[in-house]
Formats: C-alpha cells, sequence, structure tokens
C-alpha cells in the first residue's frame, strides 16, 4: 500500500515534467499523510491542470463523510467493480507527482520506516482516481486515491502491494477519459518489475515519520 510519500522535486520542475498549465509555489513535503492536500494533475477542458484535493477518496454518494472509510488507496484489481472507484475509473483518473513513499518493516517487533524511490532520483506520477463531493449546503471536496498493485519480490518484502506509476509516455492515455475508457488503462495498473528504477534505504527518523511529527529533509536517509 501508500500510506505516506514525499515530494522534493521544485515545483518548476515537476510543471515541466507533467505538463500544467498553472504555476503553483511550494515546499518541499517529507511526510505526506492521508487527509492532508496532495498536487493532482488532471485533464480538463484539453489540457493539464495542478489541482489540490484531499488524500482519502469520498465518493458523490456518501451521506456523511465522518461516518465513512477512509479511502486512500485503490487495488488495481477491483477498481471496475468497487462502487468507490468504478465511475472514477472511467472519468475521473489522474496523477499525484511523488519523489518516493515509505513503507514499514517490522524488525525486532518494532515498525521501521523505509523510503522507496527512483534510482536516478527522478520524480514519478502516481496513478489516482478522484471524485468530488457535495454536501447539503453546497459544500464541494475534491478528493483522490492512490492506485495499488501486487508487489514485485525484491518490494514484497517490505509490503505485498506497491503504487502503481504511469510512464511519461502513457500520461495522456491515462489522464484522458474522453479518448481511453477504463478497458484501454487497465494494462497499465501495474507496479513496477523487479530492480525497476527502485532502490530502498532506511528511513532516518522513524518516529518522526511513524507518528507524523516531522517534515524535514531529516526524515530521509542520506540517498
Amino acid at each position: 500500500m501508500c500510506g505516506r510519500f514525499v515530494i522534493t522535486s521544485p515545483p518548476a520542475a515537476l510543471r515541466q515534467i507533467f505538463g500544467y498549465i498553472e504555476q503553483p509555489n511550494f515546499p518541499p513535503r517529507y511526510n505526506i499523510a492521508p487527509t492532508q492536500p496532495v498536487p493532482v494533475v488532471i485533464l480538463e477542458n484539453g489540457g493539464r491542470h495542478f489541482q489540490l484535493m484531499r488524500w482519502g477518496l469520498i465518493p458523490s454518494w456518501v451521506k456523511d463523510p465522518r461516518k465513512f472509510t477512509l479511502l486512500i488507496n485503490a487495488r488495481s484489481e477491483t477498481v471496475r467493480e468497487k462502487p468507490a472507484f468504478k465511475n472514477a475509473i472511467k472519468r475521473r483518473r489522474c496523477l499525484i507527482p511523488a519523489d518516493g513513499y515509505y513503507e514499514w518493516q517490522d524488525a525486532s517487533g518494532r515498525k521501521r520506516p523505509f523510503f522507496i524511490h527512483r534510482r536516478d532520483g527522478q520524480p514519478v506520477g502516481f496513478a489516482a482516481l478522484a471524485e468530488t463531493w457535495m454536501g447539503p449546503n453546497g459544500e464541494e471536496t475534491d478528493s483522490v486515491a492512490i492506485v495499488t498493485a501486487p508487489a514485485s519480490r525484491d518490494l514484497a518484502a517490505l509490503h505485498h502491494r506497491v503504487p502503481v506509476t504511469i510512464a511519461p509516455e502513457e500520461c495522456e492515455r491515462w489522464l484522458d477519459g474522453r479518448v481511453y475508457d477504463a478497458d484501454d488503462v487497465m494494462p497499465l495498473l501495474r507496479g513496477p518489475t523487479e530492480g525497476d528504477h527502485h532502490s530502498v534505504g532506511a528511513a532516518a527518523q522513524p518516529q518522526g515519520v511513524h507518528l507524523c511529527i516531522g517534515e524535514g529533509r531529516e526524515l530521509l536517509p542520506q540517498i
């Protein structure tokens, strides 16, 4: 699964890579947690756009979000059948820029986070699904969940699920729900193959990650 992730690339670099029109400015984030606002790339009116959304998808049919399960991940194998995701996979596909994410491993009764990232240090685009929830008083909440897939053998040592990353040449297919339907994008929903540009290092301050009490560069290992 993916329960914490990192965005450290400069805003201008992410804009160039993902091709959105806006020019947002934001600081590095080393410990992004569920329910926090996260940068999302969507395709709208023929162009790519940057938007902040709540991490933790709220389906449009939910009556009271406070009583609904927090959906931070969506399993690739069931996105077409699950009520929470079956509409979003057709028309509300998006990307979440990231430079890596944390996964935990039990060691002598204690959970230690590991930082997983591309070997070359380049950012990735997590496959994600979005929805807009409208409340009884007209309030709106845009929210998002990260799509996950079975892990390769090397990453499965940490967890059996990994975030799906969309290759740059496939971003248009993933984002454009008007041209490409769910069947067209299902082959994209797979984790990295073994040794596929990812490496793993122990997080430098495990308690800071786990308790969400840290946000600085000191959380990461020297990579």
